[in-house]
């Protein structure tokens, strides 16, 4: 199993494609393994190239796909992009895959059996199991992710969700469940910068079911989300509330936690905020 340490991030930045962001691209990955971050997680549907850059830059740190959509790329194409990266880079890829959602794909039809496919696909390319995580949320999702990955990176989750999600898995698969984070100690001002995030996933019925499923309400993932649902999806406050919250995380089965740092610039690479965390937070 690929090592991803105790806590990692989650950027789409991370993954932009513009040429002029190259240099800071490859300069924000280096810098992330000197504060001591286990893993970076790049976002928005990267592909296994997006990660290349990143492992160029460094030495140590993990890159893993979060998550790489698994509509858009021939699963023995992606099998021998892996493979090619793991050989030059050992121990330092994951292969995180996603099954998207309905309104993102034109055929959507059936995510479990499409995975279920896709895995068929890479293991018949020889991509290693070890070396890849599902996007999983619901029970069915978190055991083919136990039964045929190595875990799971659930995304938009609450530290009842990774309980759940660790009774399913058993105590041997990897856990890397995202965790947003503003940090800004104004209730109004943090739950507002949550909300214009949170806002386009409640309308994706992925993440709303399973937000039903944990017990909050239609009302709560209206407008954006409630206060409540807001507090329990977002760590917003100091670098202390958001220990809190990974430890958490931690204690309900755990074993990374990937931040997420919501600034209101999506595709923005917060620095700042990633250093300041680094100093507060025990990544080792």
């Amino acid at each position: 199993m690929v090592d991803v340490g105790r806590v990692g991030v989650w950027s789409i930045g991370l993954r932009n494609d513009d040429p002029s962001a190259a240099n800071e691209i490859r300069e924000a990955a280096a810098e992330l393994e000197e504060l001591g971050y286990g893993a970076i997680w790049l976002g928005g549907s990267p592909d296994v190239r997006h990660a290349v850059p990143l492992l160029e830059a460094t030495s140590r740190i993990v890159v893993a796909t979060g998550i790489l959509n698994i509509w858009e790329h021939d699963a023995a194409d992606v099998a021998d992009r892996q493979k090619a990266v793991s050989s030059a880079h050992p121990g330092r890829f994951l292969l995180g895959l996603g099954a998207s959602h309905a309104t993102a794909v034109k055929d959507y039809a059936k995510p479990y059996s499409a995975m279920a496919r896709y895995l068929d696909g890479l293991d018949a390319a020889g991509a290693p199991p070890s070396e890849r995580v599902l996007a999983a949320l619901g029970p069915r999702m978190l055991e083919l992710a136990r039964d045929r990955t190595a875990g799971a990176h659930p995304y938009l989750v609450t530290p009842e969700h990774t309980e759940r999600a660790r009774q399913i898995l058993g105590p041997d698969r990897l856990l890397a469940p995202e965790v947003k984070v503003v940090l800004d100690t104004d209730p109004g001002r943090a739950r507002a910068t949550a909300r214009a995030h949170l806002g386009f996933y409640m309308q994706l019925p992925n993440y709303t079911n399973n937000l039903l499923r944990l017990g909050f309400t239609e009302d709560d993932v209206a407008d954006g989300g409630s206060d409540r649902l807001v507090d329990a999806v977002v760590a917003w406050g100091d670098v202390e509330a958001v220990r809190r919250r990974v430890a958490a995380h931690r204690d309900a089965g755990a074993d990374h936690a990937t931040l997420q740092v919501l600034t209101g610039d999506r595709n923005g690479l917060p620095r700042a905020e990633w250093r300041e965390l680094a100093a507060g937070l025990d990544l080792r």
